[in-house]
């Protein structure tokens, strides 16, 4: 497939518009959308296939006296099939009860620009080149620890396009690349075998380095072995960012979207003004940071995507919002309405949820714990209670630090508290600035952690 140049694609769109308003709709949005991902699959320690994906297709939503109605489709060659699909919007619409809530569709058209978030390098990119950048991670790990064998992982590049039109003026087009690599490993010695480890490198320009990941995700399953048991206690935890997104991606970022604070779903209603972290805690959505996983122009909407200050040295100063949540207020979108491509209307989501960085080394922040533990990798984080905060996850593996020191790993502990207590006794951070899909933070380190041992 050639894939639809931004006229082409924006014409679609609004095209799409027009014929909506023509057949009755008091307003119309049309989303049109294309990707092209390639990928390479690492499976049992060897490149098992390669595939290329290709997916297009354009949602469209119509409003017809406060009813909402959607319908998508993937054919967006044939006028006709375009056109039969807005008429089906049209008839859900009619189907729906009025939504007393609804105001309108977005306005606003000024848009800032974005930094590092399109490599032509990226776009054309063959399957070769993706063969080669998984080799180098296998060879990396082979290299690193003869004790560790490679069970999943692979490389990819995608290129994303997307146009956002609507009745009341908009109309928006971006379009960006992706690429990443990942190896996921196990260490066997003695009849012993550690729990999965695994490391990876995503980014939006083709600056990926397969042989770091290879080499840590190595060293990390061959740290795991002669894992001991930990006993039962509250000690300092220092959360390495994968951990830290799996756990804050079912609590805090859902505690800050206005859906939740509406539905009375999250603790931080009625709380803007007030401490609810650290002093040393602040955090922005960034949806314009140079480079982000979520960086685009223009949000789900067509709406300018912005910074906004959520948490400011501990003090909550803002939730985020979507058109129909910020109308409902009386409030301006803050450009966080998130798709799920063509397929669905928008709903809110974080863009970049960026944790300003300290100026420890991670060393440093190691050789200042007395007792705790490094937690890279967390299971169970889904369970959380998003209103409350709640948490009870396992840490496996996981590494004990006694006087400063990584001292040996752990199996089989388990972390519960409430991720609200825990963001108001975050003592340090570290310097290693790490993007993890919505997650762009440091190493994090939080006093007073429930730790259970087995």
């Amino acid at each position: 497939m050639v894939a639809l140049k931004q006229e082409e694609l924006l014409s679609l769109a609004e095209d799409a518009v027009s014929f909506a308003l023509k057949k009755g709709a008091n307003e119309a949005e049309a989303f049109a959308y294309q990707g092209l991902t390639t990928n390479v699959v690492i499976e049992r320690g060897q490149i098992a296939k390669s595939a290329r994906i290709i997916d297009h297709g354009v949602g469209i939503r119509v409003i017809a006296n406060k009813t909402v109605g959607f319908a998508y489709t993937n054919i967006v060659k044939r006028k006709a099939a375009i056109e039969d699909t807005i008429l089906k919007a049209l008839s859900s619409a009619k189907a729906s009860k009025p939504d007393e809530d609804w105001v309108s569709l977005p306005s606003d058209k000024s848009y800032a620009s974005v930094k590092k978030t399109y490599d032509r390098a990226i776009a054309e990119l063959h399957p070769e080149d993706l063969v080669k950048v998984a080799s180098t991670m296998l060879d990396a790990a082979e290299k690193t620890d003869k004790r560790v064998f490679p069970i999943e992982g692979g490389s990819g590049a995608s290129y994303l396009s997307k146009a956002v039109a609507n009745s009341n003026g908009i109309a928006s087009f971006d379009h960006g690349t992706f690429v990443e690599c990942s190896l996921a490993t196990i260490a066997q010695q003695g009849g012993e075998v550690t729990p999965v480890c695994f490391e990876f490198n995503t980014e939006r320009n083709y600056n990926i380095n397969p042989e770091w990941v290879g080499k840590e995700a190595a060293r990390l399953a061959a740290s795991a072995l002669k894992a001991r048991k930990t006993e039962t206690k509250n000690t300092k935890v220092i959360f390495a960012q994968y951990a830290f997104q799996e756990l804050l991606y079912f609590t805090l970022i859902n505690a800050v979207k206005a859906d939740f604070v509406q539905r009375n779903q999250s603790a931080f209603k009625g709380k803007i003004g007030e401490t609810v972290a650290s002093d040393i805690v602040t955090v922005y959505d960034d949806g314009l940071l140079d480079g982000g996983m979520r960086t685009w122009k223009s949000d789900g909407e067509g709406v300018a995507q912005q910074k906004t200050l959520i948490i400011e040295k501990g003090v909550l100063r803002n939730f985020i919002y979507d058109n129909y949540t910020a109308k409902k207020e009386g409030k301006k979108s803050t450009g966080n309405a998130t798709r799920a491509g063509y397929l669905s209307t928008p709903n809110v989501e974080a863009t970049n949820f960026h944790f300003t960085p300290g100026n420890k080394s991670p060393e440093e922040l190691i050789s200042e714990v007395d007792e705790g533990l490094l937690v890279y990798y967390l299971q169970g984080a889904h369970s959380s209670n998003p209103a409350s905060g709640e948490f009870s996850v396992v840490a496996t593996p996981a590494w004990k630090i006694e006087d400063g020191k990584i001292a040996y790993a752990t199996k089989g502990a388990m972390l519960a508290g409430n991720i609200f207590h825990a963001l108001k006794n975050v003592s340090a951070m570290a310097n290693n600035e790490r993007k993890i899909g919505q997650l762009v933070a440091p190493w994090i380190a939080v006093e007073n952690v429930k730790v259970i041992g087995k």
